[in-house]
């Protein structure tokens, strides 16, 4: 197995860096046909405006209670309002995005107050199918009731999760939002469009080139795709080893002991389209991970226990504490019974 020789460098919270909103799906897809139906996925619905959350359209009263704090999110005509109340005090706040995998997990939401966004404490739960606390909300108590409606957010705070929530949300480190497109779109992977489709509308023969992620080794989508889903070099760098990592898949990755670095089999791309939804269905990896383990060679044996579902065993799904919802976990490997989680 072919590992890493050296940490790539000192990460620094991801930024989306802006361009010209120049293209939607409708435009990439009269060429691209993949691009019809990803702007239909979780990641395409990754961020969402609260008038377009289909969450809170469908839920036009959330309430939650936490210690002395009572929750509410309402729906009034298009807006939403998120209220805490603790005795005589009530705090309410404007739901401006609705942020999260919503289909998958869940959402949480991004408040504003004076001129300043904050998470918000508390989030909906698609598998509780109502609101409960944030993750990482669990490891504080509120000191007031803005504490306990949520967590002011730093500049890198917002860098980081617009970037990865949306398409063209900043331009350096100078944020956008109003200039930005909600969800992963096609210019969040591939990079701007505007020339490319002057180009093409032009019947240029020699177009500006998009990023083609297909063309990249294995060590350099894991290393694309963990600008968001966190990197190997990134979590080590944090110095967190525990249950928690269990969501960042390229890290989980790369700790498998068939990773390697430049073979083509175990990249993120093997397995998963980033145009169409996760694929759910265990017996669907079957093949990929038989690209491997055909038997052919000492390191790649077939397993002898069975013939399929390979994931359901060697990549289980573990509930991740505090998310209400059980993730499969990348680290590839044969699973003991009750041995302690690998960080």
């Amino acid at each position: 197995m072919k590992w890493r020789s050296k940490l790539v460098c000192l990460l620094m919270p991801v930024i989306a860096v802006a361009h010209p909103v120049s293209s939607d799906a409708p435009a990439c897809a009269t060429c691209h046909l993949e691009a019809r139906c990803q702007p239909a996925t979780s990641m395409g619905h990754a961020l969402e405006t609260a008038e377009e959350s289909k969450v809170l359209s469908t839920h036009p009263l959330l309430t939650f209670k936490n210690g002395s704090y009572l929750y509410r999110i309402e729906r009034k005509g298009g807006q939403s309002l998120y209220s805490v109340r603790n005795g005589n005090q009530t705090l309410t706040m404007p739901i401006r995005w609705a942020m999260g995998a919503s289909s998958a997990i869940g959402q949480t939401y991004i408040l504003e107050k004076d001129g300043q966004l904050y998470e918000s404490r508390v989030s909906y739960f698609s598998e509780l199918k109502r609101l409960g606390l944030t993750m990482g909300a669990q490891e504080s108590a509120p000191t007031n009731i803005v504490d306990a409606a949520g967590r002011l957010m730093g500049r890198d705070d917002k860098l980081r999760c617009f970037g990865c929530h949306a398409t063209n949300a900043a331009q350096g480190r100078q944020l956008t939002l109003g200039e930005l497109t909600p969800g992963i779109q096609c210019e969040r992977c591939h990079g701007p469009a505007q020339k490319h489709l002057a180009g093409m509308a032009d019947g240029a023969s020699n177009p500006v080139k998009m990023k083609h992620l297909s063309a990249m080794s294995t060590e350099q989508v894991s290393n694309f795709c963990g600008q968001c889903h966190r990197t190997w070099e990134e979590i080590i760098l944090l110095g967190r080893l525990d249950i928690t990592d269990l969501r960042f898949q390229p890290y989980r990755l790369a700790g498998s002991k068939c990773y390697d670095a430049d073979d083509p089999r175990v990249s993120c791309l093997a397995c998963h389209d980033p145009h169409q939804e996760v694929d759910t269905h265990t017996s669907d990896y079957d093949a990929k991970c038989q690209a491997c383990h055909d038997g052919g060679k000492p390191r790649a044996t077939a397993c002898k226990v069975a013939a399929n579902n390979c994931v359901s065993c060697h990549m289980p799904k573990i509930e991740l504490p505090g998310a209400h919802h059980k993730f499969s976990d990348h680290r590839i490997r044969i699973v003991k019974a009750n041995e302690p989680f690998p960080a």
